[in-house]
């Protein structure tokens, strides 16, 4: 792990980095509903994106501490990260329980830039998140697995050549424990698009590029298998940690992104003669959602600290994202209420990370699935589902 000096040197380079990618470059992408290319393979060979993987492959071997500062620093310079998040995020599952062949076969490539791992294969449209019963099915046939089934919500596929996929190898009425006998697996997408893989874009109001996949007969090697058959559960586990916490970083950049924008409009801001972060009115509540982000700031880097000893998190990376998520999403709508009409403008640029913000009251957990969590698992309390 860093040091804080280390950090802050990251930091620092991070913010340099987005400095040459103003914030109309991001309305730019908005309008036309493109893909940040050019700033996603730039912070991939500085090294940014790839900070997970050990400097064995060709990463810098650092940790989700770090990851945070990367991923924080992105969302406070008016950046998108759920654009390449997932390359951090995703990187769990590979790096704990892929086997030496895969990690040869594919980290060096991902931290040259010259594969894209950038999506998670588990959403389904009639199961949510209730991931013990999604209805993919991975049959093994040969030196194959033959997979069938459908994906909604699959983020960045379009601009990923690699996925890891959740699918089911033995049926639930068949396992001891619901969370057996499911299997997760790398997905080379290029070569499976159109050869059993469909792909079909959403049009949504949040930013991120999602899909739904149909699977039909898609056959994906058995080497391809990632950690043990049936128990993929917990390899996608070790994934969603990491992801939470990932996501509660960049929600906290948000929030410093909204309560820098409001404060500053605030001191500029004129009327009746006098600035209106002058008014409590507009002060207070500025200076509260301050309060709430550096307290979702330090459950974060505990959350993170402990994700990268090894230790079981679950619990630290839910709290993390609830709390980060929410100081967000509040501090964006007290930046959109200090800003008053012209936060609808879309050249303030509020209004897009607005939009942004407010999937992660959703995704990747729901806020009320992370109450349940905490009340049945941390509470000991019954279970309320």
């Amino acid at each position: 792990m860093a040091q804080t000096s280390e950090i802050q040197e990251i930091r620092q380079a991070v913010r340099q980095l987005c400095a040459k990618y103003p914030e109309d470059y991001w309305l730019g992408l908005d309008r036309r509903g493109g893909y940040p290319t050019d700033f996603v393979q730039e912070l991939t060979t500085s090294g940014f994106l790839t900070v997970l993987i050990p400097e064995e492959y060709g990463g810098a071997g650092l940790g989700v501490v770090e990851a945070c500062a990367v991923m924080e620093e992105v969302c406070r310079s008016g950046a998108h990260a759920g654009a390449c998040h997932a390359q951090m995020y995703v990187m769990g599952s590979v790096l704990r329980h892929g086997n030496a062949e895969q990690k040869k076969a594919y980290l060096p490539k991902i931290a040259a830039g010259e594969l894209r791992l950038q999506s998670f294969g588990v959403t389904e449209p009639t199961t949510g998140t209730d991931t013990t019963s999604l209805k993919t099915t991975a049959t093994r046939d040969g030196d194959y697995y033959r997979v069938n089934g459908q994906k909604v919500w699959i983020s960045r596929i379009e601009h990923s050549d690699l996925m890891v996929l959740l699918a089911r190898t033995s049926p639930k009425d068949q396992v001891t424990k619901k969370t057996d006998g499911l299997s997760a697996f790398i997905v080379d997408v290029r070569a499976a698009q159109g050869n059993g893989l469909e792909i079909r874009p959403i049009e949504s109001m949040i930013n991120h590029h999602s899909c739904e996949l149909f699977f039909d007969d898609c056959l994906i090697p058995a080497g391809n298998l990632l950690g043990e058959e049936g128990k993929g559960f917990r390899v996608i586990l070790d994934g969603m940690n990491a992801e939470r916490i990932l996501i509660a970083a960049e929600c906290v950049g948000d929030g410093r992104y909204f309560i820098d924008k409001a404060s500053t409009y605030a001191c500029e801001r004129t009327v009746f003669d006098r600035p209106i972060g002058q008014n409590q009115g507009i002060q207070f509540p500025i200076a509260r959602c301050y309060a709430e982000v550096e307290a979702a700031s330090l459950m974060v880097d505990k959350a993170a600290r402990m994700f990268d000893a090894g230790e079981a998190c679950g619990a630290e990376a839910n709290m993390a994202k609830m709390l980060a998520s929410e100081a967000s999403w509040h501090a964006g709508d007290v930046c959109m209420q200090t800003h008053g009409g012209f936060a609808f403008a879309k050249e303030y640029h509020i209004e897009r990370k607005f939009r942004e913000t407010r999937l992660y009251q959703i995704a990747p957990i729901s806020t009320n699935l992370i109450l349940s969590y905490i009340g049945e698992h941390v509470l000991k309390m019954p279970r309320s589902f």
